[in-house]
């Protein structure tokens, strides 16, 4: 087995997006003295399986339907590359999603006791949910990212489920508070995901994925990004503002900082004619998410 070729096709890079929702939902439960190290850890371990999960669908999906092609910008898939077959690609799927399945499900074990019996069947149901929209992605005929409801799964899933799903995991119960860092993750989850989209906007044209960008155009996918970016700003400070508020912490303000370069991509962004130059922007964006996370919640928590 090609070791390095499976860890490309797994694209370790999207992890650190992927689990920013878990670190801001457990941060908040941790300073309401409900931190559980298991639950953590599981929560983290189920959400990266997921992702690695879609990256693998994409991986075939993309394949089957010729997206991946010689046009195609940014790191060259496994399967175009002819490292991994199809047939070997749909077992690692299977396995990968069993793997997380069960993960899922010992997430919600060892969480009953902070939960319901009607709250265990939810998350359960939200299990398999992720999964299934980690595979229909670009598989399947009814790809939903071929027909642009990409960015409406990304919003709820990398956010709304992530943070106030593992928030109520530790066993608190909605708040609003919660809300907003949880729409913040979405709303920078789903701008990376409008940036893949933009770098790919000619090729996905062509290749007739009808993505959200594909079906606004260059300029206007640039604005769209734009609200993107500040909207999540926008709330992402009023979380901040009144956590300071609550807790005295002025050393919160801290968590601030990687939001401001985002400022500095949008500008980038905007300048950038040529949509193959966009690539690098993805990281970027990715990264400063993850960091405001890390730093937002270590220093709740300080």
């Amino acid at each position: 087995m090609n070791i390095k070729a499976w860890l490309n096709a797994a694209r370790l890079r999207t992890l650190p997006l992927s689990v920013s929702g878990i670190i801001v939902g457990s941060g908040l439960a941790a300073v309401l003295d409900k931190w559980d190290g298991l639950i953590f850890s599981l929560a983290m371990f189920t959400t990266i399986g997921f992702q690695v999960v879609s990256n693998f669908a994409n991986d075939l999906g993309d394949s089957q339907k010729g997206t991946d092609n010689e046009h195609r910008v940014g790191p060259k898939r496994t399967i175009q590359a002819g490292l991994i077959s199809q047939k070997a690609m749909k077992r690692g799927i299977f396995l990968t999603a069993l793997l997380s399945a069960a993960a899922a499900i010992s997430l919600i074990a060892i969480s009953a006791k902070n939960l319901t019996s009607q709250s265990m069947f939810v998350y359960l149901v939200l299990a398999g949910l992720c999964i299934l929209a980690a595979i229909t992605y670009t598989v399947g005929k009814n790809a939903y990212g071929y027909r642009g409801l990409g960015d409406v799964m990304v919003f709820i899933f990398f956010g709304l489920v992530s943070v106030l799903g593992v928030f109520q995991l530790y066993g608190l119960s909605f708040e609003w508070l919660a809300l907003f860092p949880a729409i913040t993750i979405g709303l920078w989850s789903t701008a990376v995901l409008n940036l893949n989209n933009l770098r790919d906007i000619e090729n996905d044209r062509k290749s007739k994925k009808n993505t959200l960008v594909v079906q606004l155009g260059f300029k206007k996918g640039k604005f769209y990004h734009a609200f993107l970016i500040i909207a999540g700003a926008l709330f992402w400070w009023t979380t901040v503002y009144f956590l300071v508020t609550l807790t005295q912490n002025i050393f919160l303000f801290l968590a601030l900082l990687p939001s401001v370069f985002l400022f500095v991509h949008l500008k980038k962004v905007f300048l950038t004619t040529v949509p193959a130059s966009l690539d690098p922007e993805l990281k970027k964006v990715a990264l400063l998410t993850f960091f405001s996370s890390v730093i937002f919640a270590l220093i709740l928590n300080y």
